[in-house]
């Protein structure tokens, strides 16, 4: 199987099926998920705390999304690497966010870029795309805006909500994207979403009518253990075996068992 790009996700929407889609923060992360066989793998500002232990998204930099994307573009030979855009590294301005889009590519070895907010966003998304740069987009509950969102809450659940919401994704299509994250909608407006317009919606937390579904690594093996959204499903629970490993390791090491004799020179 060749590399999957953009236009392959893009006929999805009619051929199907749906796409699969996990966020990756190094290179055995993303070697995983590339072995498994997922469509799409996001290295998502979740990196932010799940890898670096900060309380939101919105303290990650342009250089340590840089640092995680080269990382995972090198254990990933198939799957579409799409790479968040950090907060402040587009909304300052067209040009800057051309620029930042730029080096995702250039020195991350990303295939795309993705990035929050629908009409107040879509000019910076129209021109990315106008540079040659594939754009995934990103409505409902933005996380680098959440505390402006009234904080991690569903979004879309009155009419005037939804609407807005309906003319966020039409106004990415128009700029051009190639897909729509939405996360944390009611599932009938996702649905109506998706059947609306010409690109593939991937859901997080809305519903199954979407084109496709992300999670967050550490939330579906139980790696991430601070909180656990509704809804995450845990495929796995690695952390609980992890950290028994590491308790025979260190219990190994005080009783002098460890190294035994085959693991000397």
């Amino acid at each position: 199987m060749g590399k999957i790009t953009p236009p392959d996700i893009l006929a999805r929407k009619k051929k199907g099926p749906k796409i699969s889609t996990v966020t990756a923060y190094d290179y055995p992360t993303g070697k995983l998920a590339d072995d498994a066989g997922i469509d799409v793998v996001l290295v998502g500002d979740s990196l932010g705390m799940v890898c670096l232990g900060y309380p939101d998204t919105v303290s990650v930099t342009m250089e340590e999304m840089l640092h995680h994307t080269k990382a995972v573009s090198r254990g990933v030979k198939t799957a579409l690497i799409v790479a968040d855009m950090p907060f402040l590294s587009y909304q300052v301005g067209v040009e800057e966010a051309i620029r930042n889009a730029g080096r995702f590519l250039k020195e991350g070895r990303a295939d795309a870029v993705k990035l929050e907010g629908g009409v107040s966003q879509a000019d910076k998304a129209a021109a990315i795309v106008r540079a040659g740069i594939p754009v995934m987009g990103h409505i409902g509950l933005t996380p680098q805006t959440a505390t402006q969102l009234g904080g991690f809450k569903v979004q879309g659940k009155d009419t005037r909500a939804a609407l807005s919401l309906m003319e966020d994704a039409k106004a990415l299509c128009e700029a051009g994207v190639f897909s729509i994250v939405i996360e944390c909608v009611p599932a009938s407006l996702s649905s109506r979403i998706t059947s609306q317009i010409p690109v593939p919606t991937i859901g997080i937390g809305a519903g199954g009518g979407c084109d496709g579904q992300v999670l967050v690594f550490h939330d579906m093996t139980g790696l991430f253990d601070r909180f656990t959204p509704k809804f995450v499903k845990k495929y796995c629970d690695a952390g609980a075996p992890i950290k028994e490993a590491l308790k025979r390791y260190k219990e190994e090491v005080e009783s002098g068992s460890f190294p035994g004799p085959e693991h000397q020179f």
